[in-house]
């Protein structure tokens, strides 16, 4: 078992509902074992500025049910340099910090691994992101909320697509990854999803959609879009589908998706991977990601994230595109 007094934790990139939790977890987990505990301020950014403040039990009380993340967060430039993340390596050493948690998304997982690997300061990660896409982990904290956040949208959309009889090309996020579309598609039981990994066939869908107005099957209805890598595809795709003689109308979910009240089972994850995080460290491991695997706590090398990518399920989007028919 490692001998380790003091730690500090920080999420990073874009926020997902169940930081919160996480935080608490590492902390509390952390304090009952006479650990100190550190906030880091805005991520990296704040690692480089020295900005961290000491944590107490009562400082992550009554934060579960609370969107967002209690320490803020940012994208850093600065970090990507080496000269900088030893910067911030040498101020943790001067505040006898010996390890560092970081929650967040594959980008700021991976700043960690470098971390770590220039730096010899040990590392541990969360998956904190409603994309769902960190290889290795089934589940991310963020996840589910953000799906149900869009489900609810989507069912408040559909009471007027029927109203009017059109059809709405709904954006969800996703820019590399559609299993956040997937998922939202097949809960909203929406008649088509368009993700990165399937290309589509924007004649064929508009001829579909012309089928099932014509045989009765549907006159209006909702298709789940991934906003992809290119600004604006759910636009474009609108007016391509208005050439082939649709009218449909666009909504953008946008940041939405990231806010709100985090779910019970983004709760329930986060509080367990923060808490069994801290375990993984005096155990002995650094460098890894704290995730899930077929409902069981798993630890997953940080490189792996560098070296592999989380693809679509195939039996998923299977079935999604079955169940559009």
């Amino acid at each position: 078992m490692r001998d380790i007094r003091a730690i500090a934790v920080l999420t990073s990139g874009g926020d997902s509902p169940g930081m919160n939790p996480a935080i608490r977890g590492i902390v509390r987990s952390a304090l009952n074992r006479g650990i100190q505990v550190y906030g880091v301020q805005r991520g990296f950014a704040g690692l480089i500025q020295n900005d961290l403040e000491l944590l107490t039990s009562a400082s992550v009380s009554n934060i579960v049910q609370r969107g967002g993340t209690l320490l803020k967060s940012a994208r850093s430039l600065e970090f990507r340099q080496a000269e900088f993340r030893q910067k911030a390596a040498e101020q943790l050493a001067e505040r006898g910090i010996e390890a560092l948690f970081v929650i967040g998304g594959d980008g700021s997982l991976s700043g960690a691994h470098l971390f770590e690997a220039e730096t010899g300061i040990p590392v541990i990660g969360l998956p904190g992101t409603i994309d769902n896409d960190i290889f290795g982990t089934d589940d991310t904290i963020g996840f589910d909320t953000a799906v149900n956040t869009a489900l609810d949208a989507i069912d408040k959309i559909r009471d007027t697509a029927d109203s009017h009889e059109r059809h709405f090309l709904v954006e969800v996020m996703g820019r590399n990854s559609g299993f956040l579309a997937t998922h939202v598609g097949i809960a909203a039981g929406a008649e088509m999803i368009i993700v990165p990994e399937h290309p589509v066939d924007i004649a064929a869908l508009s001829e579909q959609l012309a089928l099932n107005r014509n045989s009765g099957q549907g006159s209006s209805g909702i298709i789940v879009v991934a906003e992809g890598n290119e600004a604006g595809l759910t636009y474009r795709l609108a007016e391509q589908l208005k050439q082939h003689g649709q009218s449909p109308h666009v909504c953008i979910l946008g940041h939405i998706q990231r806010g709100g009240i985090p779910s019970g089972h983004d709760r329930v994850l986060a509080s367990c991977l923060g808490a069994v995080s801290v375990e993984y460290l005096l155990a002995g491991y650094s460098d890894i990601l704290v995730g899930v695997q077929q409902g069981e706590v798993t630890d997953i090398p940080l490189d792996n994230l560098l070296r592999y990518r989380k693809g679509l399920d195939p039996e998923l989007l299977r079935i999604a595109l079955q169940l559009h028919r």
